[in-house]
């Protein structure tokens, strides 16, 4: 379980990342097809003029909420550190937030529904990591 923890964690980082620089090489989302996108979320979000001018800070947060928490979840797994699994749970969760959120922007859409699968599998895998460890202490 913990190989399929490292291969997921790294698979969302490197992800983010790959979402992250779409934005910033093209951030009025024309050659990705992400223009109606954007004026969707101006039209939901708060501070439209500030922040959805174009897709530049949302490559920002992308990469901050799920690319480095993923890396670093990923290299706590490779050091074993003991908070490894934590970081994990904590990233599947924030994956799955980000997904709801895309959901209420955009609606349901193959890619956040994979997306969020792979939070949920995150989460669901720390926990039951967490839980054996917690047993085999006893």
């Amino acid at each position: 379980m913990i190989r399929f923890l490292k291969i997921l964690t790294l698979f969302i980082g490197i992800g983010a990342v790959a979402g992250a620089v779409m934005m910033w090489l093209d951030p009025t989302g024309a050659m990705w097809g992400g223009e109606p996108l954007l004026e969707m979320l101006r039209a939901k979000m708060p501070w439209p003029d500030l922040f959805f001018r174009n897709f530049v800070p949302s490559g920002f947060v992308l990469l901050v909420l799920n690319g480095l928490t993923q890396f670093v979840a990923a290299l706590l797994l490779f050091k074993k550190h003991p908070l490894a699994h934590w970081a994990v749970l904590v990233c599947g969760i924030i994956l799955m937030l980000w997904i709801v959120l895309e959901w209420w922007v955009w609606g349901f859409n193959a890619m956040s529904n994979i997306f969020f699968g792979l939070g949920l599998a995150e989460t669901v895998v720390a926990g039951i990591c967490m839980k054996s460890k917690t047993q085999t202490l006893k």
